[in-house]
């Protein structure tokens, strides 16, 4: 099992940049493929990014390609969700997430993941 922290949400003025940090411990974080997904007030749960174990698969959200990038560095069980060019419409709770049902590739379907972080919130201001 792994426990899952995110920090580095807040409020950002539109056009500007956050790094989201998730932060592993328990297990190490070279056993999961890693995930972020985000859900604002009253929508479903949205796929971000996801990334595999070794760092050189990840996949990308419609919203989040071309603004967003997701990174890792095992040695310190983080994982990083670099956000650019930021909208109004980001505003939400972002999760970070950590599946071992096959680590050697992303995963973009939610429920494959087992481990969630209790997410940090992300406000834009137009």
């Amino acid at each position: 099992q792994v426990h899952l922290v995110e920090s580095g949400g807040g409020l950002v003025q539109a056009g500007g940049s956050l790094r989201l940090s998730c932060t592993a411990s328990g297990r190490a974080m070279i056993y999961y493929a890693m995930g972020w997904f985000r859900q604002a007030p009253g929508k479903a749960r949205e796929f971000v990014a996801t990334i595999n174990w070794t760092g050189d698969s990840a996949i990308y959200g419609d919203s989040a390609r071309g603004r967003f990038t997701i990174s890792r560095d095992n040695v310190k069980n983080t994982v990083y969700l670099q956000m650019n060019s930021l909208k109004p419409e980001d505003t939400a709770v972002y999760y970070c997430a950590a599946t071992d049902r096959d680590n050697t590739v992303p995963h973009r379907t939610g429920r494959t993941y087992d481990n969630w972080g209790q997410g940090t919130q992300v406000t834009v201001s137009s």
